[in-house]
């Protein structure tokens, strides 16, 4: 058969180790390597469905490729799974050229796979973004690549999917998916901040008008778009930062008012938001505006409570963790942690018994603090009835960054008759080196690796496996997030020493004895990450 030049000039512009050429969406050219690109040959490639070629995850991005493909302008490149048992990749690049007769030329070149995480059909999580953002902010630096963020909103996309079946939602958010990750740099750049926005990060080429179009186009929706570029020079620490903030001020306030032009615009507004907020928050903690609540943990050995964690509640009724986040990030948090244990200390002290312990969380911020040790011990001093009966959990909402400072004052506070646990072991990606570089009595396991002890699977093992190594440490372990008497049960024949969850009893203004519920508690909802050591 006769090669049209046409179809020549598309081999050059795909530079790749496969051409293929396509006529609506099917193949009707394939020149180079297929079998070792594809895993078959050209000659069975004839005929068949593009979209049929690739995973069932990735048809949508595929689709929204070839929708828009008429406009002319190069689309990729993006990374797709091939149609294969194995999991095998490539890179494809996609232009309808000028006066070829409506053909669409593909580059297509073999591929390792990109690191996000997604769901079928879907976007990668916010999670998943920061870090894919993180190595294209270093890309960017390194290589010169230019690099843009854009925040995309469908008006009534969230009132659309109400009105569908179960099935037709999953379709359209389906095709949704494709259509932002094919606007997204490699295809995964992106993900859904809520219903109807979403952000993106994208080479710059074309306008923002047009990839709104395409948008409009592909979804039957009304899209519209703001587009930040990303300054050069700024560091990809830093750059990552402005964008959270920046993501943060969209999911928000959406596109409304006045969007910011650069990342550090939007970064500036943020902070000076925060700052207000920041500075109330500093008030509320100098005047001890706040109170606490309290939750028993449950010795598992003898059902009763061996002490109560310390939960902190302000008066404005905001999220605890946003405030304790927000803390950490303007340098309040040590002000803060140090008014918990004074509130703590003067606790234990009223208490006639004698018998109560409480536990109070330490930021991993200030456990490496000077002071901290100096503000305890001095508290102790003066509250002499609360020796011995206050426990500290260090937490990991921010990282430690000197862990032998770390380690010498967790063994102060251990000198001064205190037990010291690691909170939420496994929620953040250093826990094992705390594990190994701290020496404590107790560490608590994350809530996520417990609720999966019950279907007995990699996240139990690794509980087990857990439990075990630090039997061998002589730590004890706490379970937390035990709901159910089920849960109770497994957690108990793992050997976990001590259990925490709405089984026993929720946070209140006073220290509880724990519950023997005759039903099992019914799990809370929760977002999947979050940490709620802090209330």
């Amino acid at each position: 058969m006769p090669i049209d030049p046409r179809r020549l000039l598309g081999l050059a512009f795909a530079s790749a180790d496969l051409l293929v050429e396509l006529h609506g969406d099917h193949v009707r050219l394939a020149l180079g390597a297929a079998q070792k690109v594809m895993g078959e040959s050209e000659m069975s490639l004839m005929g068949r469905r593009w979209r049929d070629l690739f995973h069932a995850d990735d048809q949508p991005l595929v689709d929204a490729m070839l929708a828009c493909a008429d406009d002319g302008v190069r689309r990729g490149p993006v990374v797709l799974r091939l149609a294969r048992a194995e999991p095998s990749h490539v890179r494809v690049i996609l232009r309808a050229l000028p006066d070829n007769a409506g053909r669409i030329s593909c580059a297509v070149t073999a591929a390792q796979a990109t690191s996000a995480h997604m769901e079928p059909g879907g976007l990668p999580p916010r999670e998943s973004f920061d870090d894919i953002a993180k190595g294209l902010f270093e890309a960017a630096r390194v290589t010169g690549l230019e690099l843009e963020l854009a925040m995309v909103e469908f008006a009534g996309l969230g009132a659309m999917r109400e009105g569908l079946t179960p099935e037709e939602a999953a379709a359209l958010d389906a095709r949704v998916a494709g259509a932002i990750r094919s606007e997204s740099h490699g295809g995964a750049a992106a993900t859904r901040l809520s219903s109807d926005r979403f952000a993106l990060l994208r080479s710059r080429d074309d306008g923002s008008e047009k990839m709104v179009k395409r948008l409009t186009r592909m979804v039957s929706a009304e899209a519209s778009a703001h587009v930040v570029p990303l300054e050069a020079g700024g560091g990809s620490a830093r750059a990552l930062r402005a964008l959270r903030y920046a993501l943060d001020d969209f999911l928000r306030e959406g596109l409304k008012d006045m969007p910011p032009m650069t990342l550090s615009e939007a970064m500036n507004r943020s902070v000076k938001r925060t700052l207000a907020r920041a500075g109330a928050l500093g008030v509320a903690v100098s005047q001890r505006r706040f109170s606490l609540a309290f939750q028993p943990v449950v010795a598992l050995a003898t059902g009763l409570a061996h002490h109560h964690e310390v939960l902190v509640r302000f008066e404005d009724g905001g999220s605890p963790f946003a405030l304790i986040r927000m803390a950490e990030e303007f340098d309040l948090i040590e002000e803060l942690d140090h008014a918990i244990i004074e509130q703590t200390v003067k606790k234990l002290a009223n208490d006639q018994d004698r018998k109560l312990r409480l536990a109070a969380n330490v930021s991993g911020r200030t456990i490496v603090s000077e002071t901290f040790v100096d503000h305890v011990d001095r508290l102790l001093s003066k509250y002499d009835e609360a020796k011995g009966r206050l426990i500290f959990e260090v937490t990991e909402t921010a990282a430690i960054d000197d862990l032998p400072r770390a380690n010498q004052n967790i063994q102060n506070l251990r000198s001064l008759g205190s037990l010291v646990c690691l909170d939420d072991f496994g929620a953040g990606s250093s826990s094992f080196a705390y594990l190994q570089q701290l020496r404590l009595d107790i560490v608590k396991i994350d809530g996520r690796y417990v609720r999966e002890l019950a279907d007995n699977g990699r996240d139990g093992a690794m509980v087990r496996r857990l439990v075990e190594l630090c039997r061998d440490l002589k730590i004890r372990t706490v379970a937390e997030m035990v709901e159910t008497t089920e849960v109770e049960e497994i957690v108990r024949m793992a050997g976990v020493d001590f259990a925490q969850g709405w089984l026993y009893g929720k946070p209140s203004d006073k220290p509880m004895p724990a519950l023997r519920p005759a039903a099992p508690v019914k799990a809370a909802a929760r977002r999947a990450g979050a940490s709620e050591s802090w209330g």
